[in-house]
């Protein structure tokens, strides 16, 4: 198979040669027109590298192989993705074992198969693209998709592999049998529905696994409010380590009637007074967070998760992020007592872990508290990121303890004893 070769400047063969997984358009040749999804090499200085093609969107090369010799540089063949794919496969080889069987299988560009991700549930697992060429079924790259699917076939015990088209579209199958309506599926040993068919991600964040057993670990006699809370998936974890009470926010109705099933669900775990524990509170957080925060059943709250959604699509919606968060991040310091936590989150890809950072402490300043940070992390082991793509690494997570509240602010007996 011949391939064109792209020469990029010359400036670019560092981040080439450190890994970097994108071209990005600008930096091709003007008028390169090739095949959507089809292979082609890009050489900058002394770094060749081999990648998929995109004829539009601002990235142009996802790069898979790389070496310093063109001619060694061939389309990655069975071999190549099996062992791929099995390398995938070991760093996650653990979290069955720890009680879970619903994670991310691959992680694109972080597991060498950029544009792919693959998530698990149970027995199913769902296939994402991110590069239109995938979905072009006689192109390389769906060639290269259906390799992956095959080796995921070979390596785990499934029942079907579906593809999520996107666009509202449903999901396609294939390889084996559709999954029933609804599937349950565990994580660090608590059951939570999943509808792979309708809803946000399932029903189920995979990304935030680590972050909720982290919650779990310091719920105890706590009184919890989950913002944003989707399908309570954090207030399953609070209240299963002991929360003294969590009460659900989120404006989705839907989606709270999920979080108290999911509360049911996990009764023989939180306790018999699983649904006495626990509320559920329809609000609209990003108008309003201080009014509800300020309801009845949400005041006095001492540990609070605020999780919203991405807050920008694009690098131009960044400052609107960032004054989206501080002012979030404000409401919910302002509303805990001494020694209450914030368990705070960004997925937004466009703020920096260091610019999430500074918003938290606008944000405590703004209402005039003083805060101590006792955990920092990002993505877990099933989301890994190469070191040198830093637009990958898009979850930021932050346990804040307040050491001074907002002057009038209730104490707190729990936080007191912590």
């Amino acid at each position: 198979m011949k391939l064109q070769t792209l020469q990029l400047p010359a400036r670019l063969e560092g981040s080439l040669a450190a890994g970097h997984p994108w071209v990005y358009r600008d930096h091709v040749p003007v008028g390169t027109a090739l095949p959507d999804g089809a292979w082609v090499r890009v050489a900058a200085g002394r770094t060749t590298a081999l990648g998929l093609w995109a004829a539009a969107g601002a990235i142009a090369v996802r790069v898979v192989r790389r070496g310093a010799e063109p001619d060694v540089l061939t389309p990655p063949d069975r071999a190549w993705v099996e062992a791929t794919v099995g390398r995938a496969l070991h760093l996650r080889a653990n979290l069955e074992a720890a009680g879970s069987d619903a994670y991310r299988l691959l992680y694109g560009e972080g597991d060498g198969l950029p544009g792919l991700t693959v998530d698990r549930y149970g027995r199913f697992a769902v296939l994402q693209a991110y590069a239109a060429g995938y979905r072009r079924a006689d192109s390389d790259a769906a060639a290269l998709q259906r390799e992956v699917v095959l080796a995921l076939t070979r390596a785990l015990p499934l029942k079907g592999v579906l593809a999520t088209p996107g666009g509202g579209e449903p999901l396609q199958v294939l390889w084996g049998e559709g999954p029933p309506a609804e599937l349950t599926v565990r994580e660090h040993g608590l059951r939570f529905l999943a509808n792979l068919f309708v809803g946000q991600k399932t029903g189920l964040f995979l990304d935030h696994r680590e972050h909720r057993a982290l919650v779990r670990a310091h719920a105890r006699d706590r009184r919890v409010a989950n913002l944003f809370a989707y399908s309570g998936a954090f207030s399953v974890y609070a209240l299963a380590g002991g929360a003294a009470r969590a009460i659900d926010v989120d404006l989705a109705a839907a989606a709270l009637r999920d979080a108290e099933r999911n509360v049911a669900a996990n009764a023989d775990v939180i306790g018999a007074d699983a649904g006495a524990r626990h509320a559920t509170l329809r609000r609209d957080l990003l108008h309003d967070p201080a009014a509800a925060l300020a309801e009845p059943a949400v005041a006095g709250s001492d540990l609070i998760v605020l999780d919203p959604p991405s807050l920008a699509r694009h690098k131009g919606q960044r400052h609107g992020a960032l004054r989206a968060y501080r002012r979030l991040n404000a409401a919910a310091l302002a509303a805990l007592p001494a020694g209450g936590l914030l368990a705070t989150a960004s997925c937004t890809a466009q703020v920096s872990p260091e610019a999430f950072r500074s918003v938290l402490a606008e944000a405590a300043g703004e209402a005039r508290v003083e805060a101590q940070v006792l955990h920092e992390s990002g993505h877990a082991l099933d989301h890994p990121v190469p070191l040198a793509f830093p637009e990958g690494r898009y979850l930021k997570f932050v346990l804040l303890r307040v050491t001074q509240p907002r002057r009038g602010a209730p104490s707190a007996t729990a936080g007191a004893r912590r």
